[in-house]
Protein backbone atom coordinates (compact mmCIF):
# COMPACT_ATOMS: atom_id res chain seq x y z
CA UNK A 1 0.00 0.00 0.00
CA UNK A 2 1.15 3.55 -1.08
CA UNK A 3 0.94 6.22 1.70
CA UNK A 4 0.69 9.58 2.29
CA UNK A 5 0.68 11.25 5.52
CA UNK A 6 0.11 14.90 5.54
CA UNK A 7 0.83 17.08 8.86
CA UNK A 8 2.92 20.17 9.56
CA UNK A 9 3.43 19.08 13.19
CA UNK A 10 7.10 17.21 12.93
CA UNK A 11 6.08 15.28 16.23
CA UNK A 12 2.26 14.22 14.91
CA UNK A 13 4.04 12.90 11.79
CA UNK A 14 6.53 11.38 13.28
CA UNK A 15 3.91 9.03 15.05
CA UNK A 16 1.88 8.56 12.16
CA UNK A 17 4.51 7.26 9.84
CA UNK A 18 5.34 5.00 12.77
CA UNK A 19 1.86 3.71 12.74
CA UNK A 20 1.31 3.13 9.32
CA UNK A 21 4.71 2.14 8.11
CA UNK A 22 3.68 -1.12 8.92
CA UNK A 23 0.93 -1.33 5.96
CA UNK A 24 3.29 0.03 3.88
CA UNK A 25 5.60 2.68 1.98
CA UNK A 26 4.49 6.25 3.27
CA UNK A 27 5.79 9.91 1.92
CA UNK A 28 5.70 12.81 4.29
CA UNK A 29 3.98 16.27 3.03
CA UNK A 30 4.45 19.36 5.59
CA UNK A 31 1.23 21.33 4.01
CA UNK A 32 -1.71 20.88 1.73
CA UNK A 33 0.68 22.42 -1.70
CA UNK A 34 3.41 19.97 -0.96
CA UNK A 35 0.78 17.26 -0.60
CA UNK A 36 -1.62 18.11 -4.07
CA UNK A 37 2.64 17.76 -5.47
CA UNK A 38 3.27 15.11 -4.02
CA UNK A 39 -0.55 13.51 -4.90
CA UNK A 40 0.58 14.92 -8.71
CA UNK A 41 3.52 13.06 -9.20
CA UNK A 42 1.99 10.08 -7.83
CA UNK A 43 -0.52 9.76 -10.60
CA UNK A 44 1.89 11.14 -13.29
CA UNK A 45 3.92 8.07 -12.54
CA UNK A 46 1.09 5.67 -12.22
CA UNK A 47 2.00 4.96 -8.61
CA UNK A 48 -1.51 6.42 -7.35
CA UNK A 49 -1.79 6.40 -3.30
CA UNK A 50 -3.76 4.17 -1.86
CA UNK A 51 -4.25 6.29 1.67
CA UNK A 52 -3.78 9.89 2.70
CA UNK A 53 -3.95 11.02 6.35
CA UNK A 54 -4.91 14.47 6.05
CA UNK A 55 -4.38 17.25 8.55
CA UNK A 56 -6.94 20.07 8.47
CA UNK A 57 -5.22 22.75 10.06
CA UNK A 58 -2.12 23.75 8.40
CA UNK A 59 -0.22 26.64 6.90
CA UNK A 60 -0.34 27.71 2.66
CA UNK A 61 -2.95 25.42 2.37
CA UNK A 62 -5.39 23.88 4.88
CA UNK A 63 -6.94 20.29 4.82
CA UNK A 64 -10.05 20.59 3.97
CA UNK A 65 -8.84 22.93 0.51
CA UNK A 66 -6.03 20.38 0.16
CA UNK A 67 -9.43 17.25 0.47
CA UNK A 68 -11.82 19.34 -2.29
CA UNK A 69 -8.51 19.89 -4.37
CA UNK A 70 -7.67 15.98 -4.47
CA UNK A 71 -11.40 15.33 -5.29
CA UNK A 72 -11.37 17.97 -8.19
CA UNK A 73 -7.91 16.34 -9.82
CA UNK A 74 -9.46 12.50 -9.42
CA UNK A 75 -12.61 13.64 -11.26
CA UNK A 76 -10.06 15.60 -14.26
CA UNK A 77 -8.54 11.94 -14.36
CA UNK A 78 -11.92 10.16 -14.30
CA UNK A 79 -11.96 9.04 -10.52
CA UNK A 80 -15.03 8.91 -8.92
CA UNK A 81 -16.55 7.71 -5.67
CA UNK A 82 -15.12 4.75 -4.25
CA UNK A 83 -12.08 4.44 -7.20
CA UNK A 84 -10.47 7.42 -5.41
CA UNK A 85 -7.54 7.34 -2.53
CA UNK A 86 -9.00 7.04 0.95
CA UNK A 87 -8.57 9.94 2.77
CA UNK A 88 -8.62 9.95 6.88
CA UNK A 89 -9.15 13.32 8.05
CA UNK A 90 -6.73 14.17 11.08
CA UNK A 91 -7.56 16.68 13.39
CA UNK A 92 -7.95 18.74 16.67
CA UNK A 93 -11.15 20.24 15.69
CA UNK A 94 -13.79 18.13 16.51
CA UNK A 95 -16.93 20.67 16.22
CA UNK A 96 -20.04 19.49 13.63
CA UNK A 97 -19.29 22.09 11.21
CA UNK A 98 -15.93 20.54 10.21
CA UNK A 99 -16.66 16.94 10.88
CA UNK A 100 -19.51 17.92 7.77
CA UNK A 101 -17.04 20.00 5.69
CA UNK A 102 -15.03 17.14 5.10
CA UNK A 103 -17.83 14.17 5.03
CA UNK A 104 -19.24 16.85 2.10
CA UNK A 105 -16.00 16.92 0.56
CA UNK A 106 -15.85 13.08 0.13
CA UNK A 107 -13.49 12.23 2.85
CA UNK A 108 -13.91 8.58 4.34
CA UNK A 109 -12.86 8.86 8.12
CA UNK A 110 -12.32 11.33 10.26
CA UNK A 111 -10.07 10.84 13.28
CA UNK A 112 -9.38 13.63 16.03
CA UNK A 113 -6.36 14.23 18.03
CA UNK A 114 -4.26 12.14 19.48
CA UNK A 115 -4.85 9.73 17.19
CA UNK A 116 -6.08 6.39 18.42
CA UNK A 117 -3.88 3.70 16.36
CA UNK A 118 -6.99 1.54 17.30
CA UNK A 119 -9.55 3.29 15.65
CA UNK A 120 -6.67 4.52 12.45
CA UNK A 121 -6.35 0.55 12.05
CA UNK A 122 -9.98 -0.14 12.75
CA UNK A 123 -10.51 2.56 9.33
CA UNK A 124 -7.88 0.94 6.97
CA UNK A 125 -9.55 -2.34 7.53
CA UNK A 126 -12.92 -0.89 7.35
CA UNK A 127 -11.47 0.71 3.42
CA UNK A 128 -10.10 -3.09 2.57
CA UNK A 129 -6.58 -1.92 2.52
Amino acid sequence: MRILIVEDDPISRMVMEKNLRRFGTCDVAENGVQALEAFQKAHTENQPYDLITLDIMMPELDGQSTLQEIRRMENQRGIYGLSGVKIIMTTALDDKESILEAFRSQCEGYLTKPIQREKLFQLIQAFGL
